[in-house]
């Protein structure tokens, strides 16, 4: 088998899954290709779908980001909390957003300025933000976000018969897929990922690069807290637990490598697919919740071993 062979059948390797598992779900309960199923496995798809689009760009760089979820309940929270005191919805949410691009660059400043491995660094800033969560809201959720119609479409509306969720993650992903895949910028990205001291000594500016992703990380975990915000009309400052294992297991499942370099969105986008389909068809045929947990986790200690093998 030619190399090019190889590769194509590594990327085609997430989709063929995708498809079989479907079969299999459906076979076991028929009702789960039905118009409505489909589109509840989308809405709930989308939210770690977004987060998973900016964990791309971290991961091809070759670092990891454990602060999406954190990120995402402090910036719910304040956007929340702007909309509770009748600020403009539109003003509330850009803040929202801004805050989650500052929160995503602190981290890049951290590992590029302060030599801190990116592990470590989200890790200790996913504690720092779920903590200031915790102050900002004195533990409790922030509701009473008022009645405005474009907040509520946000994460709740439907545009030509399909949810706005739905909408904007496909928005998400054809923004990024450009980004990555046809600028300069993205190019970096890869040369980064790939091989950072050959990357510096062709004048390609690492620290900046990783800086970058790491706020499309945080930008991208903000949206996704828009839109838990507004589906459930309130903030809760536990939201996003565990969400950043959910948006690294897409981006494996998806094919990108975790020693950065090799992947692309697309693979993330099957990734984030697969993880909802194995959710609804776990409850649709009546599989535990402790049960679909341990199921979850064999998935993506499978694709983290054929990661391995692959590299």
């Amino acid at each position: 088998m030619t190399k090019s062979s190889k590769e194509i059948i590594s990327k085609l390797g997430p989709l063929i899954g995708l498809i079989l598992l479907i079969i299999v779900v459906s076979i076991m309960n028929p009702s789960f290709l039905t118009i409505s199923n489909i589109f509840n496995v989308l809405r709930q798809v989308s939210i770690s779908a977004i987060i998973a689009f900016g964990m791309t760009f971290v991961i091809l760089t070759g670092g990891i980001d454990l602060s999406v979820g954190s990120t995402l309940a402090l910036t719910g929270a304040v956007a929340a909390s702007l909309l509770a005191g009748g600020i403009d919805p539109i003003i509330s949410m850009g803040v929202a957003l801004i805050l989650g691009l500052i929160l995503g660059a602190i981290n890049g400043l951290i590992i590029t300025k302060g030599k801190v491995a990116p592990f470590i660094a989200t890790l200790a800033t996913m504690t720092i933000y779920r903590g200031l969560t915790l102050v900002y809201s004195n533990g409790k959720p922030i509701s009473g976000l008022g009645d405005h119609a474009s907040f509520q479409l946000f994460g709740k509306g439907y545009l030509l018969g399909i949810p706005i969720p739905v909408i904007t993650t496909i928005f998400a992903f054809a923004v990024l897929a450009f980004i990555l895949h046809k600028t300069t910028f993205g190019r970096r990205v890869y040369a980064v990922g790939g091989n950072e001291e050959a990357a510096k000594l062709s004048g390609i500016h690492a620290d900046r690069v990783k800086i970058a992703v790491y706020a499309i990380s945080g930008f991208m975990a903000s949206l996704s807290a828009l839109i838990l915000t507004s589906r459930l009309n309130s903030a809760q400052p536990t939201a996003g637990e565990s969400y950043e294992l959910d948006a690294i297991a897409a981006v494996v499942l998806g094919g990108t490598s975790l020693n950065g370099g090799k992947g692309w969105i697309f693979g993330t986008l099957i990734g984030a697919l697969i993880i909802g389909v194995l959710n609804n068809g776990m409850n649709l045929i009546g599989v535990s919740s402790f049960w679909q947990q341990v199921v979850k986790g064999i998935v993506i200690l499978l694709a983290v071993l054929l990661d391995r093998k692959k590299d």
